[in-house]
Order: C-alpha cells, then structure tokens, then sequence
C-alpha cells in the first residue's frame, strides 16, 4: 500500500509503481507483454510511461484493451493455457497462470470432479466450435461457475465470441498489471 513520503507531504509513495517508471523502455514492454501479448497494446502502454499513479496506468491499461483485435486475440491466446492445464515453468506469467486457475484445479470433491470431465468435453466442443481455446478470467472462480459460462458461450457466433474472449483478456491484463505493482 503508498505511504505517505517525508518529501512530498499528502503525496504517496507507490514502490511498484516506482519501479515500473523506473525500468528501461524495453523492460517495460517485457513486463507488460506478461500481462498481455498484444505488441500494440503493449508499445501503447510503454509509450505512455512514466505514469503519475496506479489509476492512470491501470486505466490506460484498460482502455488499449478494449481495442483489442480478432487478430490480436489470436497472439494472446498463444500464451494462455487451457483452464484445468498447468502453465509450464518457473516465470511470473506461468506462475500467475497458475494462481489464476488455483480454484479450478482446487475442486477436488466428486462432484467437483464430474464437473471438471465435463468441462473437458465441453472445452473439445468450443474449441471445435471456434478453432482457438476456450479463455475466460478465471480468478477466483469455481469450476461450476466455469463450466456455466463455457456452456453459455458456445451459443455465441464467432464474432460475437471474439469479442468476449477480448474483454477476457482485457481483465486477465488488469489483474496482472496490479500483480505487478504489487510484486514488482
């Protein structure tokens, strides 16, 4: 959480964000390429660098991801597991991938179980259905509540699911840039 500095009375410190202003042009675009693989929204982001708090980031952040394109989406989803599949390896994205999906793969009860084989064939179906992985911001989220939205989202038209599935990643971009400030 800021604190208030000795210097700048009223004025909060933010140690992540210090450190995100901080770093190199190119280590910026690395950090927010973490959050979410759109070179665009990327170089966007880092071109609006320093920022002066958490809010004008986080709503810069926002609002370059909701421009998201089909095209865009489809080099996002390149770094992006299957829900119920463990991200690889030891980096902060993986790791996050991880924590992201912790509750779903929490779900260790029979029924919960049931609910997961279920979830496999339905994620089969979309991605038959689409041609890409199902992705929904899974923080948080129970996997009842996911097999819901999957089963509610393969009523959707392609172009109509294209645009869900960038509001997905426009969320899972939120929420990891605020990781970021917190762990930086």
């Amino acid at each position: 959480m800021p604190e208030t500095t000795p210097e700048a009375p009223g004025r909060r410190s933010d140690p992540g964000l210090e450190h995100l202003n901080a770093l190199t042009g190119e280590e910026l675009r690395a950090r927010f390429a973490q959050c979410l693989n759109v070179d665009r929204w990327v170089a966007s982001l880092a071109a609006r660098a320093p920022f002066r708090d958490r809010d004008e980031l986080l709503g810069s952040a926002d609002e370059h991801a909701r421009a998201i394109t089909p095209e865009e989406v489809a080099t996002a989803l390149d770094r992006h597991p299957r829900i119920g599949e463990k991200a690889e390896g030891a980096d902060t994205e993986a790791r996050w991938s991880r924590g992201e999906q912790s509750a779903f793969a929490a779900d260790t009860d029979d029924a919960s179980a049931r609910v997961q084989r279920i979830f496999v064939h339905a994620q089969r179906e979309y991605e038959d259905r689409f041609g890409q992985i199902y992705l929904v911001c899974a923080s948080g989220r129970s996997s009842r509540e996911l097999l819901a939205d999957l089963v509610a989202r393969l009523g959707n038209d392609t172009a109509t699911e294209l645009g869900v599935v960038a509001d997905e990643l426009r969320r899972i971009a939120g929420l990891r840039l605020a990781k970021l400030l917190e762990n930086p």
